[in-house]
């Protein structure tokens, strides 16, 4: 044990609190990782992955620092549109316009998915509520004629 290596924010850790005797000093290093414990590699890796989402945003999409953060937080930490994914297992996506490049706000995938595929067309979601308030099958069963689409584009 005394050759093999330590972690350095153990032993740091131990340096600045030694009456706590901190007990993770004695950790063995995990490889590749800058010479730290698996407990503080994991803390690591999470904060690169945080700073490079946050710097991969601003880049993109023009947003200030923190702003992903606070928009997360605006939102209730929800998806703006379904409400109900929270971004905990995969991030959520940042939404613009495409025309003017203005961010709209944070959406799961598959919402801002359904977003682009309808090609932000307000037509297509009024469509798709008559479509589910008075399906063709319904009117088909009750002999009632089907105009063909419910709300032509705009």
């Amino acid at each position: 044990m005394a050759d093999e290596k330590r972690c350095t924010d153990c032993v740091k850790a131990l340096e600045e609190f030694p009456h706590l005797g901190h007990p993770n000093a004695w950790r063995p290093v995990v490889e590749k990782s800058g010479g730290r414990c698996a407990t503080h590699w994991r803390a690591e890796k999470k904060r690169r992955r945080e700073a490079n989402h946050e710097r991969a945003v601003q880049r993109t999409y023009g947003l200030n620092e923190g702003e992903y953060a606070q928009l997360y937080e605006f939102q209730g930490g929800k998806c703006a549109a379904c409400r109900r994914a929270t971004g905990k297992t995969r991030r959520l996506s940042v939404d613009h316009d495409h025309a003017t490049g203005e961010v709209r706000g944070l959406l799961c995938r598959p919402c801002n998915t359904l977003l682009g595929h309808a090609r932000d067309s307000i037509a297509f979601f009024r469509r798709c509520i008559a479509y589910l308030g008075d399906p063709p099958r319904q009117r088909l069963k009750e002999g009632r004629c089907f105009e063909g689409e419910y709300i032509a584009d705009e």
